[in-house]
């Protein structure tokens, strides 16, 4: 796991001002919500175009390990501005706050290791609902993730039958199984419904490219619509700009492909 320059983590390098990308909200709908799911109110952030008509196509945009930060919240209002209406839920919320770590592998061992994929599931399908009885399509719901939310992303495609269209960046393919993570994305290439694009970097270490062609191998076995682009200059949180990781070509690159899978699977608004 990447460890540079992460909310509340001190940077090993600042990254220069001007790759750290703000999406301005004056075309856009955006603010802080909270969902009903398994008896309690998760905090979400959402966005949407603002001249918007009819229902809009859903993107659910999942977290890093630290949580809907800025970040997070600016992908959010990317997507809107594509014409979008883009949710990213705080899925540790009943688990504690991730800003109140400093330290990237305490937080992994006394908060995300806590955190159960069955739970994380179930509360994205109530971040579904909402978003259909918000101004969402249902029939055009599309998932993406980054690091700890890429993972997420391969597990809801074998997950939910309804969901259309998957993006998982740098999200973690294999791994041990545990109470909280029974199964991880090459656990479940046979289970998946929706189509899923994979985003990683050679240069990463934390996921080693023997466990990306084991994936592939998966893949293919299952007959499964998925592929997996490897960018080879590019390590893990290539997209975050905020963060000295950040690869610009690979992030341009891999936000094009998120964007034309979602408008050839989960379909564009209008269309």
């Amino acid at each position: 796991m990447t460890t540079d320059n992460q909310p509340g983590f001190a940077p090993a390098a600042a990254p220069h001002a001007s790759t750290i990308v703000h999406t301005p909200d004056d075309a856009i709908t955006a603010g802080e919500t909270t969902i009903a799911t398994q008896g309690e109110n998760m905090p979400a952030y959402h966005a949407r175009p603002k001249q918007a008509t009819g229902d809009l196509p859903v993107v659910i945009v999942v977290q890093e390990i630290f949580g809907v930060h800025e970040h997070i919240r600016d992908l959010c209002r990317r997507l809107a501005l594509e014409g979008y209406l883009a949710v990213a839920p705080e899925l540790y919320f009943r688990q504690g706050d991730p800003n109140d770590w400093n330290d990237v592998q305490a937080l992994l061992k006394e908060l995300v290791a806590k955190v159960p994929d069955a739970q994380v599931l179930a509360d994205l399908d109530h971040v579904a609902n909402w978003a259909a009885r918000n101004g969402g399509d249902a029939h055009r719901l599309a998932i993406t993730g980054f690091c700890w939310g890429g993972r997420i992303a391969w597990l809801y495609a074998a997950h939910n039958p309804q969901l259309k269209a998957a993006v998982a960046w740098y999200g973690k393919l294999t791994g041990d199984q545990t109470l909280n993570s029974p199964k991880h994305p090459v656990d479940v290439a046979t289970d998946l419904s929706a189509p899923v694009l994979g985003l990683y970097g050679a240069q990463d270490n934390s996921i080693p490219q023997e466990s990306v062609e084991n994936m592939r191998q998966a893949l293919r076995a299952a007959n499964a619509t998925a592929e997996i682009i490897v960018y080879p200059d590019a390590g893990h949180a290539f997209n975050a700009d905020y963060r000295p990781s950040y690869h610009a070509e690979s992030a341009k690159d891999g936000w094009q492909r998120m964007l034309d899978w979602f408008a050839r699977h989960a379909g564009q608004k209008g269309s």
